[in-house]
């Protein structure tokens, strides 16, 4: 059984609540990725930061990301985690269940990694990693309540 430890990026980088989207900004840029886990000052994820949070929730609604929160921007009710020990298919179906395109990996509930699209596509089968693009990117729209007028 290939776990979620087997596939997962170890070396995940955190912010702090405390920190701001600007800081967010900078440590994304750093370390050439597109998201950061927030965690809490016991190193317990409440929220996921996107280069697209900062953008479209920060700076395009007003916002100042030099004295913006990260902890402001996590989303704790929709988080999603898993546990390292949990096996990949299991993973994989909650994030295709959830349309989740990073997942944090927790221990006794403290982040200890993270499982990206990347690592997905580096680890699994062409088709399994297909697949899972495919449920990942599906957009749900809303079905038209009525016809479209000709």
């Amino acid at each position: 059984m290939t776990t979620v430890r087997d596939i997962m990026h170890p070396a995940v980088v955190s912010i702090s609540v405390r920190d701001t989207m600007a800081t967010a900004a900078q440590q994304m840029r750093q370390r050439d990725v597109g998201a950061l886990p927030i965690c809490d000052g016991e190193g317990r994820p409440v929220g996921i930061v996107t280069d697209r949070d900062i953008v479209v929730n920060c700076v395009a609604l007003g916002h100042n990301p030099a004295t913006s929160t990260a902890g402001e921007f996590a989303q704790a009710d929709e988080l999603h985690t898993t546990a390292a020990d949990i096996d990949v298919a299991d993973a994989l179906s909650m994030m295709q269940r959830y349309q989740l395109r990073r997942l944090p990996v927790t221990e006794e509930g403290r982040l200890i990694g993270i499982v990206t699209e990347a690592d997905i596509a580096r680890h699994l089968p062409a088709a399994t990693t297909g697949e899972f693009v495919e449920h990942v990117c599906e957009q749900q729209l809303p079905l038209p309540t009525e016809p479209p007028a000709t």
